[in-house]
């Protein structure tokens, strides 16, 4: 089922780095989730559930492909969010309210953030001075 949600995947995609793929995958679930929140105030209940559905398989692909074995901890941490935000998901889904798919959002753009900072370069590091500075002293006797 996911395979098939992603046959019409473009060049760009198919090319990401894994840092970008990570990002698009945020994009990805951000979107599903605004498009519920659209069709939940439209009362269209079954493209809600459709876009809440996508989300969530796009949540899921972001737990699998967790690294445990580089940073155990963060991988932890990350997967019970993740699951805290499939739970958030289901909520909105049965009880169909706004404030579960809120949230989501919520959390996912703090994450999206947070990667959108780890993919910007590096600033250059200061040049070493070319020539030693020379200071004079200064003394306040008189």
């Amino acid at each position: 089922m996911f395979k098939q949600a992603y046959q019409n995947i473009d060049e760009d995609v198919l090319n990401a780095s894994p840092l970008k793929f990570v990002l698009l995958l945020y994009r990805g679930a951000l979107d599903s989730i605004a498009s519920a929140r659209r069709y939940l105030r439209l009362g269209d209940i079954r493209a809600r559930s459709r876009s809440i559905s996508k989300a969530m398989l796009i949540v899921t692909e972001l737990s699998l492909s967790l690294n445990k074995k580089e940073d155990l901890e963060l991988s932890r941490n990350l997967a019970a969010l993740y699951a805290y935000i499939e739970t958030l998901l289901i909520k909105a889904n049965f009880e169909q309210c706004d404030p579960p798919l809120e949230e989501a959002e919520r959390l996912l753009g703090i994450l999206v953030e947070a990667w959108e900072t780890c993919a910007q370069p590096a600033p250059p590091a200061p040049a070493a001075p070319s020539q030693p500075e020379t200071h004079q002293s200064v003394s306040c006797a008189y």
